[in-house]
Order: structure tokens, then sequence, then C-alpha cells
């Protein structure tokens, strides 16, 4: 695959598609500056070459031309993190944008205005497409959180530069760490897989069992898996339509070789709430009135036990409601089993939004090796789907 490191960007516009839909505060300053700072490496090489760049992003949803999700916003704070000012024009196609492009010098940064003000951007309109290919030499595509959208900047462009297209570092980093957990990982490999609900991620398990030689499954789809066995489990969340569905998970599972991990006990409660009452249960035997809401201590002992093990990790998902104080201690003994491992030489790669938000709430985003910045994104890969913004660039 072709990266930013294949070109010498000397004297060239590097039109690159960025995810700099970045949260704001009713001021409109940036809240999580994440995607910026990923950004950064791939724009820096382009400038260091000797190149210019036209960034081009979306931001939030709006409907037609809306001041709240015009782009400026975010210029001082992009000004902040790379340390270059940035220069913006208020439409992204059109005479202004061209003239704009055309007057860019070597070492210069240009911000066009949010895609989606035009709709003929998430349309994936051949048209605007071709419009906004004509601001630069080379196609960079460094936004992995949109790269599972056919829109005109993502996926469509890309035919406008047969032999000048690449990912950028960021976009090159996440297809690596995606293929070390599905193509090349060391064995053995873990998948922890938690969250609310089987239905979320039932083609993400079918997927990956041909590749993982662990699977740990916690949160609330733990409670479909053991109601399915004959356990008892109160008044937990559960999915009664994928029962039957969670005993073929296991049976395929069994077939494959694969180990399934469920809790074998869980922080109870008596109401959905961080000042309700708690007490630790057997998972299969839950009372009526109560619900697991977290791992259980042996859980916990038993999942570091099998992360231990592992040379390759992936992790999607909590193992409790951890945006409550009190259910978040499964969640956070599993992030520091897993950031041992990491420091012993394991690969771990944690992706999906809970996760992610889990894994920056308790500072584990320095001890994993790597965190994905795309939710969508990253479950399609997982899921065994080509990314319309990744093929275009392979083609």
């Amino acid at each position: 695959m072709k990266t930013i490191n294949d070109f010498n960007f000397d004297s060239k516009k590097a039109l690159i598609r960025v995810d700099f839909n970045v949260p704001l505060n009713e001021n409109f300053e940036v809240t999580d500056a994440t995607r910026i700072v990923s950004a950064k490496p791939t724009i820096i090489k382009i400038l260091e070459d000797g190149g210019s760049c036209i960034l081009m992003s979306h931001l939030g949803r709006p409907k037609g031309v809306q001041h709240e999700f015009s782009l400026k916003h975010i210029i001082s704070k992009v000004e902040n993190i790379l340390g270059v000012s940035v220069k913006f024009v208020d439409n992204c196609v059109g005479p202004k944008a061209e003239e704009a492009a055309e007057n860019l010098k070597p070492g210069e940064i240009l911000l066009l205005e949010n895609l989606r003000f035009h709709d003929q951007e998430k349309q994936g309109d051949i048209n605007f497409a071709e419009s906004l290919s004509k601001l630069g030499d080379i196609y960079v595509n460094d936004a992995f959180g949109t790269a599972h959208r056919a829109h005109a900047s993502t996926t469509v462009i890309a035919q406008f530069f047969p032999d000048a297209k690449c990912f950028g570092s960021l976009l090159a980093q996440e297809i690596e760490s995606i293929d070390k957990v599905m193509k090349t990982g060391e064995k053995p490999v873990l998948a922890v897989l938690g969250g609310a609900k089987v239905s979320s991620k039932i083609t993400i398990i079918e997927n990956i069992l041909d590749k993982v030689d662990h699977l740990i499954i916690g949160g609330g789809m733990t409670f479909t898996f053991i109601k399915a066995q004959g356990g008892r489990i109160g008044d937990s969340i559960c999915e009664d339509d994928k029962m039957d569905l969670a005993i073929d998970i296991m049976k395929q599972a069994k077939e494959k070789n694969v180990q399934i991990h469920l809790p074998v006990d869980v922080l109870a409660a008596n109401a959905f709430s961080n000042d309700a009452d708690t007490q630790v249960m057997d998972v299969t035997n839950i009372p009526d009135g109560w619900q697991g809401l977290d791992a259980g201590p042996k859980s916990k002992a038993n999942f570091h036990d099998v992360v231990m093990q592992c040379k390759t990790i992936l992790w999607n998902g909590p193992l409790g409601v951890f945006e409550m104080e009190n259910f978040a201690s499964g969640t956070i003994a599993l992030g520091d089993s897993i950031a041992e491992a990491t420091k012993n030489g394991a690969f771990s790669l944690v992706g999906g939004g809970d996760s992610v938000a889990a894994v920056k709430q308790f500072g584990f985003e320095h001890k994993v090796s790597y965190v994905s910045t795309g939710g969508g994104a990253m479950l399609e890969s997982l899921e065994g789907k080509t990314l319309p913004g990744i093929a275009a660039i392979l083609e």
C-alpha cells in the first residue's frame, strides 16, 4: 500500500482528507483534540518535504450551511497543535477555494470549510469530487473515522488521482494495527468483547472466531450467554431473541478450538444507579430485583490470567457500566492487565467508542500499543468488510 513515505511532496500541493470532526463546547472551543493531534505527523512530513497542505474535513451533521458547524471555530486549536499558521477559506469548492489553493505557497496550510455544507459530499457526487480534486496535486486520505463512508472526499475523489494517491500515516497505522490482530498477530490471540448487546457484535464475533485463540465476553452481553445456558440472571440486561445465537457461537468456538471466557461472578445492584445496594454474586444465580453491572473479583482474576498468556490483544467494549464509579473496577482491572501484558511485549489494540472512552478516562491511552481513532470504521474492519475509503487508495 502506498503511504506518504512513497512520495516527495517538494513543491506539491497535498489535498488531505483529515477527520477534524471534533467535539466543541457552547463557546465553540475544542474539548477533545485527539483527532487533530493524530493528523499532525502526516501534515508535518509534507511541510518538511517542501510541500503545502490543503485540509478538508466535515464537522457534525449540518443541514446546509450552519454557523455552529463551521470549521473556522477550530483554526486556533489546529494552529496551536501544528505550530504553523493556518489559512481558511469559507467554501471547499468553487472559485474562492480554487484561488486560495492556487495561491498557497510551500510550507503553508489551507483549511477548507465544512465539506458537509454541501449535500453532494455524503451523496458521493462525482462532480463535487472532481471540483475538490482540482485543488491539489496529490490526494492523501488520513481520515480513518470516515473510511467506511463512500463519500465524495473519502472515496470518489481518489479516481482523479490515479498515480498520485496514498494513505496518511494515521490511516496506514490503523490498517497495520488491525492487520496485526486479524492476519499477522503473534499467537495466542485474544479478543475482549464487551458492551451491552450481542446483536451489535454478532458479525465481529463470527468473523474473528477464525483468527483468535481466546475470546473474553463481558459487559451486558454476558447475560444473554448465561441465560441461554440455563443460568438465572435476575433483572440483568438480556436479548432473549439472541439466546439461540449465543449457543451457536459457543458451539462454533468449540469446533474452531477457541476458548470462550465468561464472567463467573458479577457485582450486582438492586437498581441501575451508582447509589444502589451492591453485592458480589455468582453469575448464574442472580435473584429477581438484582442486575449484574460489573465483573466480580473471581472474573477479574480469571481474565487477568487469560490476558497475561496472550501475545496479541484486541479490546472492544467495557466489562461493566464504567460511567458509574462503583461499576468501573472490572473495566479498570482489564485495562491494568492489558497494560501489563503490553509492557511484557504483547501487541494491544483498543477500538470502539466505549472502550476508547474508558481507556482515556482511566489513563491507559499510552499503556497500550494502539488506540483506534475510528469507531464505526474500526467495527466494520473487524467484521471483515472492505472499507471504501481504503479500497479507493488500493485500486
